[in-house]
């Protein structure tokens, strides 16, 4: 049997031979091969090209082979003598694809210098072998372009053993070592292809889907056993997945590929995926999979997964934003509380864009000065009087709009920028507040009460920032009020603890926020420089309801604060339950109250929205309160308005300032 082919290999090299296009040395062109005639030329040229060790093959212009060397018989397990006669191309088939049948017909022609590609062959004995095919014109027979060619020499160099020891090569290089499973690399290449593929030329769906898992604790095993324990673990976890994902196979697109992206991350790519539900049974199929424990030699070791799980369309969709997707949705796992999967939620993650989006502006924000204050008043429980008021931040982003401080307070704390954020808000509020004292001299003159995060105490000089503010805006240390939350008061020590005793040595009033909701741990109050006690608007919810007014029940505000979207929930709940009380909260709250007193605190209740809550506080002995009933978070010259109608009771103070 001739040498036949099985088909071309992946890439065909069809630029031009690093082989020059003459060799004069070969042969003079008066020895040159007459075609068409079964010579090679004068005997001695002849005898050089039968014994020649590369495999070599005389071609006439027709593309029929008009003799054949014993290297060409051997290589192709044949006779030489038998392959006279035949078809060149089909001896080493370059019909196969169109572009190498179009080059070998431009060399037969003329007009190219030479054809160089790489073909797998298979010999008479049925045994395959990986070629080097070369054709270009006999030295003499005509030039390219010239019009015509009257023979050509083929050529067939064995390459299987490179081949072999590059396809070797590339397993390494596309294999993780560890678990012997696809690497990044590799992973990335068949992603890629995947999602530039047709749909229609495989019948496809046209989706992709990925599962992307970490191990949960992985780290501590490799502490605790070392990492030779934590490689074999990894090697077991591999072959879970593999298991489970050849169990998964879908026919039309087989098994999904297993790869292992790094340390302890793993994802399976799901080429032609049908839908959410096939990646939903495929990760609840790996967690199960992974929940019997390990056997490793003398231990017995227990893993968990979280896995983020995305499926889509391939069209529109890059690698990059494929996985981006696919981690963020690992993330959301994590963050859910492990040992699960999760369906990446288009609009979970746009609310995480925008709050990155957020953070990357926090701090250019301030320096635009994008940032303004609403002021909600404290009044007397006794006599309606405005006592003071609370300073609630707002943001007016240029592309978000007038934001709440419940949007970016927690992002300011995470990345440092509640420091000069709130030395503005200390500040901006000083000065507000000392302009109502000197506008209104005949006034009691009312206290501003100021947020304070725990990372400002750590992070900055809270002690200097605010004599130097005091000193600025000549306010009175009795006129700031200064807010932390019981969670980050209680227990504290050092410095935050040194940090609030100099406050109030300094005469700035302490007051602790949402009081009840967290330690409430009673001991501390005795030893803590704390001047006031502000109730968690929770308790006061509990309190008997009446009627909501329209107003307060209208909990779309932009810019609404923490105090603000909690009467907003208030009205809410006093409009579906009005008239349900909860005995409990009252008794609570009385005992609350009369334990600040004895000790010498005031209390502030927040939430106060309607006049049965306040009548009732007002009865337990409750100091001051905040709240709807009283006024939303206004602006600064609302306050004024306020403060110049003298003698405002609840009533005057809801009807001049609460309702804008």
């Amino acid at each position: 049997m001739n040498g036949t082919s099985e088909g071309p290999a992946p890439a065909t090299d069809l630029g031009p031979s690093v082989i020059t296009e003459r060799d004069e040395g070969l042969a003079p062109r008066t020895g040159d091969p007459a075609p068409g005639t079964g010579r090679t030329g004068p005997p001695a040229y002849r005898s050089v090209f039968t014994t020649a060790p590369l495999a070599m093959a005389v071609v006439d212009a027709e593309g029929l082979v008009v003799s054949a060397n014993d290297s060409l018989g051997t290589l192709l397990g044949t006779d030489p003598a038998a392959l006279a006669g035949g078809v060149a191309a089909d001896l080493v088939d370059l019909a196969s694809d169109a572009g190498t049948w179009h080059a070998y017909r431009e060399v037969l022609r003329g007009h190219r210098p030479r054809l160089r590609c790489t073909r797998r062959l298979k010999r008479a004995d049925g045994h395959s072998l990986w070629a080097q095919v070369t054709v270009e014109p006999l030295a003499g027979s005509g030039e390219p372009g010239d019009g015509g060619c009257e023979g050509l020499l083929l050529s067939v160099a064995d390459v299987s053993a490179r081949r072999e020891l590059q396809a070797r090569l590339r397993h390494l290089q596309m294999h993780d070592p560890v678990t012997r499973l696809p690497n990044r690399a590799l992973f990335f290449e068949r992603l890629t292809a995947a999602l530039e593929a047709e749909p229609h030329e495989h019948g496809g769906t046209g989706r992709i889907g990925v599962c992307y898992l970490d191990l949960d604790g992985f780290k501590a095993v490799n502490d605790t056993h070392g990492h030779r324990v934590g490689d074999r673990l990894l090697a077991a976890v591999a072959e879970r997945l593999t298991r489970c994902a050849e169990e998964a196979a879908h026919a039309r697109s087989g098994a999904p590929l297993v790869a292992r992206l790094g340390g302890d991350e793993f994802a399976l790519l799901v080429e032609d995926s049908t839908g959410t539900d096939q990646l939903a049974d495929l990760a609840g199929a790996v967690l199960a999979a992974l929940q019997p424990p390990f056997e490793l030699s003398d231990r017995r070791l227990s893993v968990t997964a979280s896995v983020g799980v995305v499926e889509r369309h391939t069209a529109g969709t890059t690698p990059t934003a494929l996985m981006q997707a696919a981690d963020t949705t690992l993330y959301w796992a994590k963050a859910d509380g492990r040992a699960r999967w999760t369906l990446f939620d288009p609009e979970r993650n746009a609310s995480r864009m925008t709050r990155q989006a957020l953070a990357a502006t926090l701090r250019p924000a301030i320096e635009r000065g994008e940032f303004a204050l609403e002021y909600q008043p404290l009044v007397g429980m006794e006599d309606g009087r405005v006592r003071g008021v609370e300073a609630l931040i707002r943001w007016n982003h240029p592309q978000f709009g007038v934001l709440a401080p419940n949007r970016f307070i927690a992002l300011a704390e995470e990345d440092g920028s509640i420091v000069p954020l709130g030395r503005w808000i200390l500040r901006t509020a000083c000065h507000q507040a000392r302009r109502w004292q000197l506008a209104h001299p005949d006034e009691p003159p009312i206290f501003v009460s100021v947020n304070v995060a725990v990372r400002q105490v750590w992070d900055s000089d809270l002690v200097a920032d605010v004599a130097h503010t005091l000193e600025e805006t000549g306010l009175a240390p009795r006129l700031l009020q200064l807010e932390l939350t019981e969670s980050a008061v209680m227990g504290s020590a050092g410095r935050p603890l040194q940090v609030l005793r100099a406050l109030s040595d300094m005469g700035v009033r302490i007051a602790i926020d949402d009081f009840g909701t967290g330690y409430s741990n009673l001991a501390y109050l005795s030893r803590l420089p704390v001047s006031v006690l502000k109730l968690d608007g929770a308790f006061v919810r509990g309190f008997q309801y009446e009627a909501v007014p329209e107003a307060v029940s209208d909990a779309a505000v932009p810019g609404a604060g923490a105090s603000d979207a909690a009467g907003a929930g208030v009205a809410r709940a006093g409009a579906a339950g009005a008239g349900v009380a909860n005995p409990a909260d009252e008794v609570i709250v009385e005992a609350m109250v009369q334990l600040a007193h004895r000790l010498g605190l005031t209390v502030t209740a927040e939430c106060v929205e309607t006049s049965d809550q306040a009548t009732r506080l007002r009865r337990i002995g409750c100091d001051t309160g905040q709240g709807w009933l009283y006024s939303r978070p206004v602006a600064p010259d609302r306050i004024s308005a306020l403060l110049g109608s003298a003698g405002a009771g609840p009533a005057g103070v809801q009807a001049g300032v609460g309702n804008p």
